[in-house]
Parts: structure tokens; C-alpha cells; sequence
């Protein structure tokens, strides 16, 4: 039996803010470009108080909070931050699999430091963390990756929860089905029409009848249900793309859709910050009222250089959209893929490819 940590930084950029600059502490923090057309890339804990989340359009956030300090984002002190987890990380094992810079998956089934439980190690590498670079995490301990992330989240922030293998039912079966991963607005509305609320609820569907209303995802959700994953901790492992999306609440025209795209730009842009090699393709998704899926992509002839570029292409990729323009679509995405290494990243003419 595997066992696994997932750590995750609280509030990771803003601390570092608060951490850098004493006047900030105590304030409450947020990160973002105080524009018009501006997303929050995070929040202190004393702004998210307020309801201010990541991914919230700057000014919604400054009205719900007036009071917040807003700081630029400067992700090379974020980047060397995270450098400085990962070697707190290496000390206990080399299976380190990273999901962004606040955030990572270890397997510590065997670990360096010959500690006799993965609690213990995760209660040291908190510890550590804390100690030496003055930032706090919270961790979850589980047999496997999923519940290890539901844990991580469970007592954040600063917090650790253990999940051992004879408590996974009384913790997982009372969870709402939002909380498994993959079960987003559209997934959980499918779900609650055939009365499924709880992972307890989910669990009584067989797999066959679940496999007949979500096709291959039906065997992932059988699966989630039972607690089971059995994904390794992959280190280094290659990306292969990046993507962020958003469903409307209403669909919307065309000509509607240019703050969300901004606003995911700028997400998409803040996770990217943790890839050393530059993204090569832009990828615009939309999904008609009609559930068709359109994309449409564009690589240019050098890499990205700022979100304002990322934004720039999107939005000329919506002017490639040939559809009626009395057309409605309930759903945007911006993705990055073609990731190379920079001395691989030979010049190539602006090239648009299209297909739906």
C-alpha cells in the first residue's frame, strides 16, 4: 500500500507578500494588477474573509474588500520560493510530483529519513517549512493521490488530516459529489437528475450504468466512489498542455464573451509561470448551447512573453469563429500546449490552424 502526501501552500503567493513585507501582515493581501479588466492570482486568508477568491475580477474583489492592499504579482519570488519547498521535499523522497508552484504530490512509501509513518514525515516537512522560510502548508496523508488532495484541504489552512485505509468510507461517503475531481457545474447537474448528491448516493450505481451516462469518465467516477486511484507519483513529468475553462451561467453571444477570456488569460498565464519551457500554441475552446465543441489555435514565431501577448491572441482567435452571430455558447476555454525546451524553440512564421 502506497503512501502518499499532498502538500499544498496557504495562500501561497500572498504569503509570500506578507512573509517579504512586514507591513503587510495581518493586512489582508490581494495579488493581482489593480486594472479594470484584472483577475485576483490569490488572496490572503484576511482578504478571503471578505469573499474574495482567485480567479475573481479585480474590481469585484476591491468592492467586496476596500480596504485590501493590492500587490503586482512577481512570480520570480514566487518561482524561488518554491525551489526552496521542493528541496525541503527532497530531503524525504525523490518521488516528487509537482502540480503548480504551491503544490505537489510525494510518495513517501519508502523516504530518506527512515521515519517510521508518512505523518510523521508530512508533520516534519511542515515544520520545516515553517522554520526556515517562514511560510505555512497543510498536507494531507492518504494511501492514494485522490484522497491525499481531499485531505491536504480538509483543515487548511495549516493544517495536516490523516485518512487512514479503515476511515476512507466514514470520511469519503458523506462527501457531495462536487468534490471528486472532474465533477464540475455540468457533471453534478447530470448526476443530482438521477438523485446522486453524496459519494454515498454515486457508490450504489453499478458501473455499467454509469458507464452508459458518462461514457469512459463513468469507470473514473465507479472508481472515485470506492476511493480508489491508483495513479503513480510521476516526477518530472513532461507538460503536455495547460488549460483553464469556465461555464457561463446564461449563454452568451460571441460579442460576450471577451471578459471571461481575459479573465482565464490571465489564470492561465499565472499557472503557466511554474513551466520552465515556453508554450509554442494558443488554443481558444468554445461550447455552443448546442454542446458543440468548436477550437481554434494559433502559434506564432517566438514564445510567449506576458499575459497581455496571451490575451492579444486569444481574442483575435474568437474573430476566427465564422458561426452566426446570433449563436449562443455556454462555455470558453484558453489552453497552452507545444511546450519545448527554448533552444528548441526555432523561428516559425504566425500560422492559425483551424478545426471544430
Amino acid at each position: 500500500m502506497r503512501k502518499i502526501i499532498h502538500v499544498d501552500m496557504d495562500a501561497f503567493y500572498a504569503s509570500v507578500e506578507q512573509r517579504d513585507d512586514p507591513q503587510l501582515r495581518g493586512k489582508p493581501v490581494i495579488v493581482a494588477w489593480q486594472a479594470k479588466r484584472s483577475v485576483v492570482c490569490a488572496a490572503s486568508y484576511e482578504a478571503r474573509a471578505f469573499g474574495v477568491r482567485s480567479a475573481m475580477p479585480a474590481m469585484q474583489a476591491e468592492r467586496l474588500c476596500p480596504a485590501a492592499v493590492f500587490v503586482p504579482p512577481d512570480f520570480s519570488r514566487y518561482r524561488a520560493a518554491s525551489h526552496s519547498v521542493r528541496e525541503i521535499f527532497q530531503r524525504h523522497t525523490d518521488l516528487i510530483e509537482p502540480l503548480s508552484l504551491d503544490e505537489a504530490y510525494l510518495d513517501v512509501t519508502e523516504n530518506k529519513t527512515g521515519l517510521p509513518t508518512a505523518t510523521l514525515v508530512a508533520r516534519t516537512i511542515r515544520e520545516h517549512i515553517r522554520q526556515e522560510l517562514n511560510l505555512t502548508a497543510s498536507a494531507g496523508v492518504a494511501s492514494n493521490k485522490f484522497l491525499a488532495k481531499l485531505a491536504s484541504d480538509w483543515r487548511k489552512p495549516d493544517g495536516l488530516f490523516v485518512i487512514q485505509p479503515a476511515d476512507v468510507d466514514a470520511f469519503l461517503l458523506p462527501l457531495p459529489v462536487e468534490r471528486l475531481p472532474g465533477v464540475g457545474k455540468v457533471t453534478s447537474e447530470k448526476l443530482a437528475k438521477l438523485g446522486i448528491e453524496t459519494v454515498a448516493d454515486l457508490r450504489k450505481f453499478d458501473f455499467p450504468a454509469l458507464e452508459h451516462d458518462f461514457g469512459r469518465y463513468g469507470l473514473r467516477l465507479h472508481e472515485l466512489a470506492r476511493g480508489i486511484d491508483d495513479s503513480a507519483v510521476v516526477p518530472n513529468r513532461p507538460t503536455q498542455s495547460i488549460s483553464v475553462e469556465d461555464t457561463f451561467e446564461q449563454d452568451v453571444l460571441l460579442s460576450e464573451t471577451e471578459l471571461m477570456i481575459r479573465q482565464l488569460a490571465e489564470k492561465l498565464w499565472s499557472a503557466s509561470r511554474s513551466e520552465s519551457r515556453p508554450a509554442r500554441t494558443v488554443i481558444l475552446k468554445l461550447k455552443t448551447s448546442e454542446f458543440k465543441i468548436l477550437t481554434r489555435s494559433c502559434s506564432p514565431g517566438s514564445p510567449l512573453f506576458s499575459c497581455e501577448q496571451l490575451t492579444d491572441i486569444a481574442l483575435k482567435l474568437r474573430e476566427r469563429v465564422n458561426l452566426s452571430a446570433r449563436q449562443r455558447y455556454r462555455l470558453v476555454g484558453i489552453g497552452l500546449s507545444n511546450f519545448r525546451a527554448p533552444e528548441d524553440a526555432t523561428k516559425q512564421p504566425d500560422l492559425f490552424r483551424f478545426h471544430d
